[in-house]
């Protein structure tokens, strides 16, 4: 990569470490953070150095939109099949680093949120949205069913609204996203950080073994069988019972007092 490649590709994507939580921010306003076939390596390498020791992972974005999707004129420039199958396919992949990152991934929403915006959106483990955001996949408008998204969004939401929201491409408001189970929260603009803020410190106030393990088996169990659920879940608690952290927890609860995380 030339070196004015490799400083474009850092400049659409901001990176920031500090006080256990990895933000990481869509810099591409003029574009509205369309996810470009740059903005996907940059995030795919981000994701993948995420540092050990943060807590949490926040996803932001600069300007009036949080991600309106795939960048379409890019994608019509290079119109073969094998194109369009590694951009999918890397998409996919990015969302299954998210999933697989112990780190729980915070969504924070300062616009509209369109087709692989969306479902970026919904691929996070949490997500909170001003309450002028907008939400849509609206692939279906452009003739383009918009098949990854529907993915992470029909794991969120129930079937009906899901498939609602695939089969007409309308927009749904922040309050409605909240309801149908897509958005966490829906702040006004001015509360967005600190909201976003508050979610972090109370996740990072947990023990990190706790948080991980349990993001890792809440995602395996889902797709599992209940019977086969119960037994993952039943190994991932046993497991979590011989921690050192865990311990002081249940001892502290006993003694009534605080307890002193390792």
């Amino acid at each position: 990569m030339s070196n004015t490649a490799e400083k474009n590709q850092q400049n659409i994507l901001l990176t920031d470490h500090s006080n256990g939580i990895y933000r990481l921010t869509l810099n591409r306003p003029e574009k509205y953070n369309a996810l470009s076939a740059e903005m996907l390596n940059a995030l795919q390498s981000a994701i993948e150095n995420t540092p050990a020791e943060a807590r949490v992972v926040v996803i932001a974005a600069n300007g009036n939109a949080f991600c309106a999707g795939h960048d379409l004129a890019q994608m019509r420039s290079n119109p073969e099949q094998s194109y369009y199958q590694q951009l999918f396919d890397q998409c996919g992949h990015i969302m299954n680093l998210l999933i697989g990152l112990p780190q729980p991934v915070i969504a924070q929403i300062q616009g509209m949120a369109t087709a692989a915006g969306c479902q970026l959106v919904a691929n996070c483990d949490l997500a909170v949205a001003v309450n002028t955001a907008k939400f849509a996949v609206s692939g279906i408008n452009l003739g383009l069913f918009c098949s990854v998204p529907s993915v992470p969004l029909s794991r969120n939401l129930s079937r009906k609204r899901a498939f609602e929201m695939l089969m007409t491409g309308d927009f749904i408001s922040a309050d409605k996203a909240v309801d149908w189970g897509l958005l966490n929260a829906s702040v006004e603009p001015n509360e967005l950080e600190n909201a976003v803020n508050a979610l972090c410190e109370k996740i990072k106030s947990k023990p990190a073994v706790a948080t991980g393990l349990g993001k890792g088996l809440f995602y395996k169990q889902l797709e599992l069988p209940l019977a086969q659920a119960y037994q993952q879940a039943s190994t991932a608690m046993a497991c979590n019972m011989m921690e050192e952290d865990t311990s002081e927890g249940i001892d502290a609860f006993i003694d009534k007092r605080k307890p002193n995380w390792s």
